[in-house]
Formats: structure tokens, C-alpha cells, sequence
């Protein structure tokens, strides 16, 4: 939306007088239900009518009951649900004239004008080709008596907007579609398992995924499991890959590995065309290594299951920005797809998006894979990118002389290790030797330092916790133990790993540079902790495993009250004074309030949230959930909120309370996680290469600038790199968060959808990008 129209918009009349449509079709994913609810409901806030239309466009072409009134109460306990509950349908009839004709007779009897399709690149296609078409139907209809002119003439114009729901993430153009994040957590569940009884018996084993033409799932398992080798359809292997396999398999035995893991796209193939079967690679291996050698077809396993966090949050964000962009649409506007760059949700012209990944099978099929890569986006860019740099490179001969010591700081949180382990690896094979500090600045001061090998972190992704050992304590007073530490272990380079406590320690390192030359060194700060609390990064590694962990729990509490009704739960839970994890597991739980420090709140507010409650248990949704972080505020605690909600819904709900403690920052780490944490250890130590060659003078290392201590993180859509100090003026040490934090603009959103009638700042809606300006690093 063009910022200048802003001040006239009022969101909640926006949709008076329209109708919207709303269907799945293709392939299901998970994540499809979160997007139908947020249409459904943000739909009714602006005044539209929406719909449901049931079966796909078998459903459109079929009308009758297959296109009913969607109601706020139909989408509730959705959001939980995997698949898709309005139902898909592979449909021949949509794909002729006769079967579009009576679509469009079927939504202009309806008076619908707008229509949101869910699905893959060949039902976005459908669906601009309808509209296309859309006023030639209309005068056939009008032609063969089916319509009025007057019904012609109100229904003038199709608006379409789409959603990409595929696990497969190819559809070029986003970083996630729908279903992506929820397949790899079932791909992880499976190779998880199957690594404990594989290392039991030495086994190799190989993993087949989906993913028939894009090799994402593939890709992203491999580097979030550490496989030694991944075939995927838009990089074949080189010839003689053969031998390389079974020397490499060989090497990893011959390393102390008790079991070698291979993942294979579907769509794998050779250079010249032929596919690369898991049968064929199991063959090989066992003809020629003799290794025990077992192979699993994950198959719709991928398909199915509960959608994670990230999966529900994605679809309700972009089920918001959908129907955004079809009220704002005019007949001009190109039919626009709404997706994700980094943590932005964009538009883009459908048909640009369509044809950059109809490009791909083309460079694929022309044997241009490098182009395959590249156009694939910068996300898939990065994964690959990654997964080559620590997969198949040999440790070099010539060693560099450099130290990189690499430390956890406070809290544990899953996807620490996956970071040490990947800035280990690449620290090796840059010729650096990589120093493992335990027990964090405790352990630099006390000397707790030894050297950690490539084989040290084996198997470190899957694992929970911080392996090296974490502490809460600063460095300040210790300066002069730890500038002695870092003389005595000649250690040239510092990675930090953890949360708000190794962004004030960097910086108080960074402000001891005055007094003691040792710590003249680079450093960089890699922010890991459950409470997304570090200045300078909009994703910290760890929220995403406690926040899939708070939604699981909530699924699980909503649950039980389903069967006793007129129920109410109070969950507490962690983040210090940080309301990321309350404000995005109220979005993906369908919370009915959120209470977070960021977001001053006083007794009128909670009354008018029991009042709400209280009107809630009159409707067939009969339970109740609000999430309060552990200091939002230190007079209104839990057990306050608690009592007052006992006490005013006596007789009309009762209520229970939960504070889920410690569990959140324990298990094994996400997919999301793993891969973000992989990412991170490795860019982390390649820029500490680059800034080592930039401080390297008169044959040693001294770093004194600004810019030669950083937090690594991932901002909007881009990886940056900020100096520790200039991140100062941004932060609130006192409450130990950043001044500004991105995810405030979305909390409106889990307002809307339940129900309370507040006006949505449109403002931040994106305007119509082109696919060509697209890079990001994140993805998953």
C-alpha cells in the first residue's frame, strides 16, 4: 500500500460490501489451516464476507454446498491441524473452458470478486489464467442466459491473490513456503531415530526425502544432520562421484564415525539425466565398502503431522497480508503472490515468480546448474554454499598459525552446539587451530582451554544444551586472569556464543582493549538464547526450539479443555523482560492474550480481557488461553492474573494455571536451529579470517577498531555484522533487551484474530516488489 493514502484507510471498513473466496489446492502442507483461519478472520474484521470453498477448484467448479459462509467460530481449533481441513483436489474439469465457465458462473452468483488460492506454482497458475480470462467468460455466460448483465456488470473484475503452500520450498521467489518448516521437523524426528541404531550396529544409512524437482528438504536435512553426502536434483555430482563417495564414507570410519548418513532427493539425478536411485547408491556402498547398509523412503510421512510454530506463524501472517492485498487490488494490479523475505512478508507480481521457477527445471534440463542454484534464490544459495564448505573439504597441510578459541555464555539453549560445531569445522579446514573454552569466562580466566578436533564435534547438531559447558558470569572481574589466558593459549581470535550475557561480555572485553593489549583481538558475537534478546539480531539461535516447545504445550493444554468446556489457562512464560516468545506462541497457539513487559498494560486493560473472556464462553468456543511472560510486570504476576480471572468468570469458566519453567530451553534443537546455527559458526569464522588477514601488522595481530569486534545477525533480510559497541545506544541494559525489536508490529495480528477490535496499522504492508530484487540469507 502507498504510504501517502495511510491516514485515510480504515481497516475495519476496508472489505464492506466485498466478498472473498478462499481455497486450497494441490498438494496439502502443513500450515495450509493457519492461513485459512487468519483469511477467514481478518477477512470478517474488515467488514468482508469470506468463504469457504471446499475441494479445491473441483469445489469452484462444482458450487453448491462446496462454496458455504466461513463464520469466526468455523476456523477455530484449526491452526493445530496438519493437511488441510477445507480440502484439496487435483482437478481436470478447472483445467478446460467449460469447467472455468462454471467456476465463474458459481462466484458471480455469489457476488465474489475475490479469490485466495493456497497451493503450489500450478494452482497459482490456474488461478491467473482464470483471471485472465475472467471478462471473456463473463460475456459467454451473459451469452448462454447463465447471468444477467447486471450481474456481469457487478462482478466486472477477478482480484487474485496467492499463498504457497508446498513442502517442497520451490517455488522461487520466497524463502519459505508453507509446509517446508513442518516436513524437515519430521524428516529431523525420522533421522534422529534412525542415527542411535545406526551408530549402534556401524551402519550407513540412506535417507530418501521428497522433493521431486527441488532439492531443498534434501539440502537443508544434510546440513541440519552433518550428512556426509546429499544428492539433490539441481546439483548433480561430478562424474567418477562414485569413488568419491566410498573414499569419503571410507575416511569417516577410518575418523572414529560409527555410522555415515546420506540423504537423496526423489528428483536426484545425474549429469546426464539419469536418476540416482537410493537402491543404486545402497549397491554401490555395499558391493564395494561391505558396509551394513540399510535405506528409508520417508514418503507422505512428510506430508503429515501438526504444522510447527514457524509454519502456523508464517500462514497467519501471510493469510493478514493476503487479504490486504486483494482489498487493495485494482483492476490494474498483476495477480500478486504473498511471501517471505528474511522476517519481512512481501508481494510479488505471480507471474514473475511462476516464471523465474519455470527457469530452473529449464537450467536444470540444459544442464546450467550453477544458474540452477542461483535462481533457486539466495537463500537455497546459502544452504549449498554452506553444506560445500563443511562436507567435502579435507583439512589443508599448511596449518595458518592462528588460534580461534570458541566459548558458550550463558543460558543453554539448543542450537549452541550446532554453531561450535560448524565454526569448529571451518576453522579447520581455513588451517586455523580451534580452542574449546568450558564453563565460559569462568573457564578463559581459569585456563579451562583445550583443543578441539574435527572428530570432537561429531554428531554435536542434534544435541541439545551447550556441550562445552555455559555460565552467566561477566568478565569484568576477571579481566586480568583472562588477558593472561589469552597470552599463555596465544589465542588470536574469539568466537562468542550465547545471549544477552555475551553481547555485555564482548563489550566489556572490547572496553578493557585500553588497559590490556591481549584482548586486541577480533571477536564476534553469535546470539544464542531462548529469549531472541540480543541487540543487533532480529533471530537469536534457540527461540525457535522453545517456541515449537511452548506451542506443543499449549496444543496439548488447549486439548484437555476441549472435553470439560469453559475453561480458561494462564501459561507463564520465559524471556526476562523480552516478549518474543509470549507474543509469537500467542500467534501460533491462538492465544487470546499475550501479556508482555514491552506492552504497558493496567487494570482496565485486564478487565476489558475477562470481559472479552466472558463473551468468548457465550459462542461455541468454549476455552480460553493467555500467555503472560515471566516480567511483564512485577505486580500483575501470574498467580495475580490467575485470581482475578478465577474470580470474575465464577460461574461462567474456571481457570488453571501453568508456568512451563525450564523445559524451554532444553531439547533437541529444530531444524530451523540447526541450520541457522550452522550457518552462523560458519560466517562467523569466515569473517574472522578476513578480519585476522586485516589486523595481521608487523607480524602479529592487533584489532583496536570498532568494527573489529561484532554481533553476527540476521537483520530484515540480510546477515549483517555490527560493531559491539555501536549497538550501545540501542540496547536497555537495565532490562536487558534491544530499544527496538521487530516482532512489536505483529502483535496486532494475534489481537485481530482473536477477536478484539483494534485497528491494524496498515502502513507496514508491502508494496509490489519484482522477484529480480530478491536476496536473503536466512531461509531455513
Amino acid at each position: 500500500m502507498s504510504k501517502d493514502l495511510q491516514p485515510t484507510v480504515d481497516p475495519t471498513k476496508m472489505g464492506v460490501g466485498r466478498s472473498i473466496a478462499v481455497l486450497t489446492s494441490g498438494g496439502d502442507a502443513q500450515g495450509m489451516n493457519a492461513a485459512v483461519r487468519a483469511t477467514v478472520r481478518v477477512g470478517i474484521y474488515t467488514g468482508a464476507k469470506v468463504y469457504f470453498v471446499h475441494e479445491g477448484y473441483q469445489g469452484l467448479v462444482d458450487g453448491g454446498e462446496n462454496i458455504c459462509l466461513a463464520t469466526w467460530e468455523s476456523v477455530s481449533m484449526m491452526l493445530q491441524l496438519g493437511g488441510t481441513v477445507i480440502g484439496s483436489a487435483r482437478c481436470k474439469d478447472f483445467r478446460t473452458r467449460d469447467g472455468r465457465m462454471k467456476a465463474a458462473c458459481n462466484l458471480v452468483k455469489l457476488g465474489i470478486t475475490n479469490l485466495c488460492v493456497i497451493g503450489g506454482d500450478g494452482s497459482l497458475t490456474g488461478a491467473n489464467e482464470f483471471r485472465t480470462e475472467w471478462s471473456g467468460l463473463l460475456v459467454d455466460l451473459v451469452r448462454a442466459g447463465k447471468i444477467t448483465e447486471e450481474e456481469a456488470k457487478k462482478s466486472s473484475h477477478l482480484n487474485i491473490v496467492g499463498m504457497v503452500g508446498s513442502i517442497d520450498n520451490d517455488f522461487c521467489g520466497t524463502d519459505m513456503t508453507i509446509g517446508t518448516d513442518s516436513a524437515l521437523h519430521r524428516i529431523i524426528e525420522v533421522v534422529d531415530a534412525i542415527t542411535t541404531t545406526a551408530q549402534s550396529h556401524q551402519r550407513t544409512f540412506i535417507l530418501e526425502v521428497m522433493g521431486r524437482h527441488c532439492g531443498y528438504l534434501a539440502l537443508v536435512t544434510a546440513l541440519a544432520c552433518g550428512a556426509d553426502w546429499v544428492f539433490i536434483p539441481e546439483m548433480p555430482p561430478d562424474d567418477g562421484w562414485e569413488d568419491h563417495l566410498c573414499r569419503r564414507l571410507s575416511d569417516q570410519r577410518a575418523r572414529g564415525s560409527r555410522l555415515n548418513v546420506i540423504i537423496v532427493a526423489e528428483g536426484a539425478m545425474c549429469k546426464d539425466g539419469k536418476p540416482i536411485t537410493s537402491d543404486q547408491i545402497k549397491k554401490l556402498v555395499t558391493d564395494r565398502l561391505g558396509f551394513d547398509t540399510r535405506t528409508t523412503v520417508l514418503g507422505h510421512v512428510q506430508r503429515g503431522g501438526t504444522p510447527s510454530a514457524f509454519d502456523r506463524i508464517l500462514g497467519s501472517r501471510m493469510g493478514v497480508e493476503a487479504v490486504m492485498a486483494l482489498l487493495e487490488a485494482t483492476p490494474d494490479t498483476p495477480a500478486c503472490v504473498v511471501t517471505l523475505s528474511g522476517n519481512q512478508a512481501v508481494r510479488l507480481p505471480l507471474m514473475e515468480c511462476v516464471q523465474v521457477t519455470k527457469e530452473v527445471t529449464a537450467a536444470m534440463a540444459q544442464g546450467r546448474f550453477d544458474d540452477a542454484i542461483k535462481l533457486r534464490g539466495k537463500s537455497f544459495e546459502n544452504n549449498w554454499n554452506t553444506y560445500k564448505l563443511l562436507a567435502h573439504i579435507n583439512p589443508p597441510d599448511t596449518k595458518s598459525n592462528i588460534n580461534v578459541a570458541i566459548m558458550n555464555i550463558g543460558a543453554p539453549c539448543a542450537g549452541m552446539n550446532a554453531a561450535v560445531r560448524a565454526a569448529v569445522r571451518l576453522g579447520i579446514i581455513q588451517g586455523h587451530s580451534m580452542l574449546a573454552v568450558h564453563e565460559g569466562f569462568d573457564g578463559l580466566a581459569q585456563g579451562r582451554i583445550e583443543p578441539i578436533i574435527w572428530t570432537s564435534v561429531s554428531g554435536w547438531t542434534g544435541k541439545g544444551g551447550s556441550m562445552l559447558g555455559t555460565k552467566r558470569t561477566l568478565p569484568g572481574k576477571m579481566l586480568e586472569e583472562i588477558s593472561q589466558s589469552i597470552a599463555k593459549f596465544n589465542i588470536h581470535a574469539l568466537v562468542i556464543i550465547g545471549g544477552f550475557e555475551a553481547y555485555v561480555g564482548g563489550l566489556e572485553l572490547v572496553q578493557a582493549r585500553e588497559k590490556y593489549e591481549e584482548m586486541c583481538i577480533p571477536i564476534v558475537v553469535i546470539p544464542a538464547t531462548v529469549s531472541n534478546n540480543v541487540p543487533g539480531s532480529d533471530f537469536s539461535i534457540g527461540a525457535d526450539t522453545a517456541l515449537n516447545t511452548i506451542t506443543s504445550t499449549c496444543d496439548r493444554i488447549k486439548q484437555s479443555a476441549a472435553g470439560t468446556k469453559r475453561r480458561v489457562f494462564i501459561v507463564e512464560t520465559m524471556g526476562g523482560y523480552c516478549g518474543y516468545l509470549a507474543t509469537m506462541a500467542g500467534l501460533a497457539a491462538g492465544a487470546d492474550a499475550a501479556y508482555i513487559f514491552e506492552e504497558k498494560f493496567d487494570i482496565k486493560d485486564l478487565e476489558a480481557n475477562v470481559q472479552h473472556m466472558v463473551e468468548k464462553m457465550k459462542t461455541t468456543v468454549k476455552r480460553g488461553l493467555v500467555l503472560r511472560n515471566e516480567s511483564c510486570n512485577s505486580n500483575y504476576t501470574t498467580d495475580f492474573i490467575f485470581n482475578l480471572y478465577s474470580e470474575e468468570g465464577k460461574g461462567i469458566f474456571d481457570c488453571r494455571k501453568n508456568v512451563l519453567g525450564h523445559m524451554q530451553q532444553g531439547g533437541t534443537p529444530t531444524p530451523f536451529d540447526r541450520n541457522f546455527g550452522t550457518k552462523m559458526g560458519a560466517k562467523a569464522v569466515l569473517w574472522l579470517t578476513d578480519k585476522l588477514k586485516e589486523c595481521y601488522r608487523h607480524g602479529r595481530i592487533f584489532a583496536n577498531t570498532a568494527d573489529s569486534a561484532c554481533v553476527m545477525g540476521m537483520r530484515k533480510r540480510a546477515l549483517t555484522f555490527q560493531p559491539l559497541a555501536e549497538l550501545k545506544e540501542d540496547t536497555d541494559f537495565e532490562r536487558r533487551i534491544p530499544k527496538i525489536q521487530w516482532w512489536l508490529k505483529i502483535r496486532p495480528i494475534m489481537k485481530i484474530l482473536a477477536k478484539y477490535d483494534i485497528k491494524l496499522d496498515t502502513s507496514e504492508h508491502a508494496d509490489l516488489e519484482h522477484v529480480i530484487k530478491k536476496s536473503s540469507f536466512l531461509g531455513k
